[in-house]
């Protein structure tokens, strides 16, 4: 008896004297849901259990705006997450934001991991680096805009071939109408991203100045030109019987597509997870609509989707932890495998060429269609991408011009002009903040 409690101190003993080192916590808010929010919590699990030093939570805080609102308040609070996901067009407010945010780049040459912009698809390391080329966010959910396609709806109405141009889609809606689609022919989630970021950069027409803002905060908008107002009419007139029906500011109408009442939506190609759970269907993704007579049509898309921001503020040994949570999910494995599944694109070139060399998209030619548009031509400044300041108010501002369009309160050309001088007077207030 004497020797096992002298046994048992002894264990006590050393288990003082050597305590087990504490995980360092990582947190990570996100505003993924849906299919892509298991794909965020298992790659958190994965990371946890790859390595005993650093913990990752992740914690979803609502949509991508309420997620940057929630980031930076608590920024202001002195107690923002380590990694905070935000969509592409909180780029600007991200980089204006002082001393909030601590650069990718820097950070992982810091902690000494291997980090090269250069591996990235160009349209992505563009959108999220400074003029000189460095990278000040990681690339995580990089998407674009596509039109997805209920295959069996189209041949119910005889429609032969899944529509390329913005006349066949007006066509195909009223053929899906007459079929007895009567609630909806087509339809567009996060309606000022498809109906102008988006469109502009399709046709080669500026949405503002200065390169859509990327050189310059000093950018003036311009999305009420007569292409822009084509668009418009044709929906305006198109909305009066269904055969376009509108679906909200954001992407919480997209069930009307998997549940088969808008059998052509565009949307996100990040909606695959969820159209592939819920779609009972035979579905497509294809190139977004064109005018054809409008010149140099179709151009090359835009990206959407979020990058990874760190937060400023934080200690070497959290940052360490950061940094080798990055570096795991740069693996060229685990991208692949994420593109795959999740409907996102592969953010490096590495895990595109090993998709492209397992016949994969031979197999799924759709899912290669939204890198297939963001490479359609050589970028111009109308279709780098943006950054525009307060991008989340003028958004709003967007649609609620839409919106007076659609319900017959303002001409097409009023209502993109008044969205126009909106936006214009929030960029200065946006430049005067910012202190440019």
């Amino acid at each position: 008896m004497k020797f096992h409690l002298t046994a048992a101190i002894s264990v006590l003993a050393m288990s003082m004297a050597a305590p087990a080192s504490a995980q360092t916590e990582i947190q990570w808010w996100h505003a993924m849901t849906g299919a892509n929010n298991d794909v965020v919590n298992k790659l958190a699990a994965d990371f946890n259990a790859s390595q005993k030093e650093y913990k990752v939570v992740a914690t979803y805080k609502g949509s991508y705006p309420d997620a940057l609102n929630a980031g930076i308040a608590a920024f202001r609070a002195g107690n923002a997450p380590h990694i905070l996901q935000v969509f592409e067009v909180g780029t600007a407010t991200m980089m204006a934001a002082k001393g909030a945010i601590k650069p990718v780049q820097e950070m992982m040459k810091e902690a000494g991991e291997n980090f090269d912009p250069k591996s990235y698809l160009p349209a992505i390391t563009g959108y999220y680096s400074t003029a000189k080329g460095d990278m000040l966010s990681f690339p995580f959910n990089s998407s674009s805009m596509v039109m997805w396609v209920n295959r069996d709806a189209l041949k119910k109405a005889n429609i032969a071939e899944i529509p390329k141009t913005w006349p066949e889609v007006f066509e195909a809606g009223k053929k899906l109408k007459a079929a007895g689609w009567d609630k909806c022919g087509f339809t567009a989630a996060w309606s000022p991203w498809a109906l102008v970021e988006q469109f502009s950069a399709w046709h080669n027409v500026p949405m503002g100045t200065k390169a859509n803002g990327l050189d310059g905060f000093d950018t003036e908008m311009k999305f009420n030109s007569p292409l822009h107002v084509k668009l418009l009419t044709d929906l305006v007139n198109l909305q009066k019987d269904k055969t376009y029906d509108y679906s909200g500011r954001g992407n919480e109408n997209e069930g009307r597509f998997t549940s088969g009442e808008c059998p052509i939506m565009l949307t996100s190609s990040g909606f695959y997870g969820n159209v592939k759970a819920n779609a009972k269907f035979d579905f497509a993704a294809a190139p977004m609509p064109y005018y054809p007579d409008a010149p140099g049509a179709p151009q090359n898309s835009i990206i959407g989707g979020a990058s990874l921001w760190v937060m400023g503020g934080k200690s070497a040994a959290e940052y360490k932890g950061v940094a080798k949570f990055f570096t795991f999910l740069s693996d060229t494995d685990r991208q692949a495998k994420l593109h795959i599944e999740s409907g996102y694109l592969p953010i490096t070139k590495a895990a595109y060429d090993k998709v492209k060399a397992s016949g994969f998209y031979k197999d799924f030619p759709d899912r290669e269609t939204p890198i297939k548009e963001l490479t359609n031509k050589e970028p111009t400044e109308n279709s780098r991408g943006l950054r525009f300041g307060n991008m989340v108010q003028i958004r709003d501002m967007i649609s609620e011009e839409l919106e007076n369009a659609l319900a017959g309160k303002k001409s097409p050309q009023q209502a993109l002009d008044d969205a126009v001088s909106r936006s214009n007077a929030t960029l200065r207030q946006f430049e005067r903040t910012a202190g440019r």
